[in-house]
């Protein structure tokens, strides 16, 4: 998903009429994404590699199931060594390290499908991750250090279908968490829709009329937060 200058300066725009009535600062940023889930990734291979094989095992599973194997080991030579059984579990456990391998490898590149490493990791896992990408945002550009601790971060997570809204302790004590419910509905539903600008316009104006209630503009007021979308 591609912003162009003309998204930034819509979504400028649309800051900076919100702000209009307000004391508050608003910030967007759009993250493509919060976290590869590598580790997400790695413990379903891993976890497949373990149980997956074991079902083989019922039906018989040997070296001779993977061509090649027992080409090593020729009938006529185990026949000719006692140790002929060792031979043939040696052989397996080599059969079946070589599939939980393969187990793992091909589970691993699945989950690295964005769709499909989506679906198998963990709602709350990707709740907590893209909460903690916005608190960093929010610290970053500086959010929290407005004079009357009025900053609100709108944050979209792309990969991750999410969206987080941030206020600062100053509008916390001052309005419920569920008041910004609207607007994070108006990002999700822009983002489902591919348009995402748009979705972001609605959410400032939401986020706006909320904060103009609260905190009306003040005498000598200045613009401490930048009015951008920043991606990243």
């Amino acid at each position: 998903m591609q912003f162009t200058q003309q998204d930034h300066a819509r979504v400028s725009e649309a800051i900076a009429r919100a702000e209009e009535n307000t004391s508050g600062e608003i910030f967007c940023v759009v993250a493509r994404q919060v976290s590869s889930y590598r580790d997400v990734s790695l413990a379903w291979a891993a976890a497949a590699a373990l149980l997956l094989p074991l079902a083989l095992i019922p039906l018989g599973f040997g070296a001779h199931w993977l061509p090649g194997l027992p080409g090593l080991w020729g009938a006529e030579w185990q026949a000719a060594h006692a140790a002929a059984r060792e031979v043939e579990i040696g052989q397996a456990l080599a059969a079946y390290a070589l599939v939980q391998a393969a187990v793992f490898l091909g589970v691993f590149l699945l989950t690295l499908i964005p769709a499909v490493r989506r679906l198998l990791t963990p709602a709350p896992l990707r709740r907590t991750r893209v909460r903690r990408a916005a608190m960093q945002q929010f610290l970053a550009h500086g959010l929290h250090v407005t004079e009357a601790r009025t900053g609100v971060l709108i944050f979209a997570a792309l990969a991750d279908h999410q969206v987080e809204v941030i206020a600062d302790e100053g509008i916390h004590a001052c309005v419920s968490p569920e008041v910004w419910a609207d607007a994070v509905a108006a990002l999700t539903e822009g983002l489902r829709r591919n348009q995402p600008v748009e979705g972001m316009q609605q959410a400032i104006a939401l986020c706006g009329n909320v904060l103009a209630e609260q905190f009306p503009p003040r005498s000598a007021d200045i613009n401490e937060v930048p009015d951008r979308l920043v991606v990243i």
